[in-house]
């Protein structure tokens, strides 16, 4: 894997992109919820280094008398790598949910999809998926420039009615870069088109989301407006958002004007 972080390209001004740092962000003071606060940590000078998950979902564990089954989850389901049998399922997905946040903690869910495959399984600890020509907003991109830590859920409500969740440290690569790096990548990847570049993910943990209440649904047939900019076609506007006011378009006035 190459180790240097890149350079975003685009056209955006060269001083932007020299202030935009694709690192981790200076650690931010842990909110404490407030009965969480009256709870001395059990797991302190304990477990609490060694197992998965935040600290907490620990103190919460503890306080709502979770805890063996957690640990139980943790010790039995979750891996710091992708085994054979996760890497086979990533390989067959057509579809992924994007969860990231920037440096503030503001969140962001997204939709990925594409020809089963489409996220490339690189190594037992890496896994990288495109990203094409969009509507520009970038918000996933974003936040990764400024957060890089993201979450993927990958689901099969079709065959098997299991989920995986994937989680890790992503960084951003363009197409060309990683074309250099992994050569076994598809030229024409989606219906003829290039992405323009790709989010990579370091697997830090990698654990199954039980099928109890994941629906069976399955596929059917439809015509898709592969490729157009036409928003009616797109359904670009089906909230109706367009016309409502937002309060950043008012005016402020100031006095003496």
């Amino acid at each position: 894997m190459p180790s240097a972080t890149p350079t975003p390209t685009g056209i955006a001004e060269a001083q932007l992109l020299d202030d935009l740092e694709l690192a981790e962000p200076p650690p931010r003071p842990r909110p404490v919820l407030a009965f969480a606060a009256q709870i001395d940590d059990p797991l302190v000078d304990h477990e609490a280094d060694r197992l998965p998950g935040s600290h907490g979902e620990h103190l919460l564990q503890c306080a709502y008398g979770s805890r063996d089954r957690a640990k139980k989850f943790y010790d039995t389901q979750v891996l710091d790598h992708l085994n054979d049998a996760m890497a086979a399922f990533i390989r067959r997905m057509d579809m992924a949910f994007i969860a990231s946040a920037d440096a503030k903690g503001e969140c962001d869910s997204s939709f990925r999809a594409g020809p089963p495959g489409f996220i490339q399984v690189l190594d037992e600890r890496h896994i990288a998926y495109p990203e094409y020509r969009g509507n520009g907003v970038l918000a996933s991109l974003g936040n990764i420039s400024e957060n890089p830590h993201l979450a993927i859920l990958m689901v099969d409500f079709v065959r098997d009615l299991i989920g995986l969740h994937v989680n890790g440290v992503a960084r951003v690569v363009d197409d060309d870069e990683m074309r250099a790096a992994h050569p076994e990548i598809p030229a024409e990847f989606d219906r003829g088109r290039t992405p323009e570049r790709w989010v990579v993910v370091e697997v830090e943990e990698a654990y199954i989301h039980c099928r109890k209440h994941i629906p069976h649904l399955q596929p059917v047939d439809r015509n898709r407006d592969w490729g157009t900019d036409d928003t009616r076609r797109k359904g670009g506007d089906y909230f109706e958002a367009k016309g409502t006011p937002r309060p950043r378009h008012q005016v402020v006035q100031t006095s003496g004007q």
